[in-house]
């Protein structure tokens, strides 16, 4: 399994272990589909910066960064791969 492949298999571990939400097809819109609610993206931003040691900032609060599993899973590589070289 490739990096990628594993980061989006993680994520949606998020999902289904702590917002009791079954994540659908990578490209889906968590949002425009109501899966993922206000409450559940800040459940999901703690996760993201425990589980992946990833800094969310203020400036990375853009909601195409966190619309499907595959926008989140980049957001996460980008911001991990950017984490280890600073």
């Amino acid at each position: 399994m490739d990096e990628y492949t594993e980061l989006k298999y993680k994520l949606a571990e998020i999902f289904s272990q702590h917002l009791n939400v079954q994540a659908p097809a990578s490209d889906t819109d968590l949002l425009a589909t109501g899966i993922m609610d206000s409450l559940a993206l800040v459940e999901l931003i703690l996760r993201i910066e425990q589980d992946f040691g990833v800094q969310v900032s203020v400036d990375d609060l853009e909601l195409e960064n966190f619309r499907s599993l595959d926008s989140i899973a980049r957001f996460v590589a980008f911001h991990g791969m950017a984490e280890t070289v600073a």
